[in-house]
């Protein structure tokens, strides 16, 4: 996965130490209530579209710019899915990078673009079925992203606090 020059910087002073990320997820639904997904380059498993939150980018730019530069598709966001982050979205890469995302998922239709997978981050891009999904291999972060786009009823999701 391709690192964005402002984590690079950040890495370069923390090493491998906890790094607390904002991110989005684009949940793309086509017209049958599909919703799109991708698999991750090199590996088995699949993932929404998204990623980080770039400094002074606004969380719904970000969306956008994620969605057509790992699919090739302009997206229209909608809605607000959720707000996600706690020890559920914490990561540990095989580098070693600990992460720790909190997550803005972004319901989005399609304005236009052509599906393609960037070959970067993205090997395959497809809609799936609700049904479909949820017996993908998938991280259980991303399972619960998925869950509740399948689930939005139009009132965002967040963790209630303590």
């Amino acid at each position: 996965m391709p690192i964005s020059p402002y984590v690079r910087a950040m890495r370069d002073k923390i090493g491998h130490d906890l790094l607390c990320l904002q991110s989005v997820a684009v949940l793309l639904f086509d017209d049958q209530c599909r919703l799109l997904l991708a698999q991750g380059k090199g590996s088995p498993l699949w993932m929404t579209v998204g990623g980080a939150v770039e400094p002074d980018e606004t969380p719904a730019n970000a969306a956008v710019r994620e969605c057509l530069e790992e699919t090739g598709l302009r997206a229209g966001i909608t809605d607000i899915i959720g707000v996600f982050g706690g020890p559920d979205f914490r990561v540990t890469y095989p580098n070693g990078d600990a992460v720790s995302y909190v997550i803005t998922a972004f319901k989005a239709r399609l304005l236009e673009g052509d599906l393609r997978p960037d070959g970067g981050e993205t090997a395959a891009l497809r809609f799936f079925t609700e049904k479909e999904a949820m017996v993908l291999p998938m991280s259980a972060l991303t399972k619960e992203l998925v869950r509740h786009g399948y689930a939005y009823d139009g009132t965002p999701y967040f963790t209630p606090p303590d």
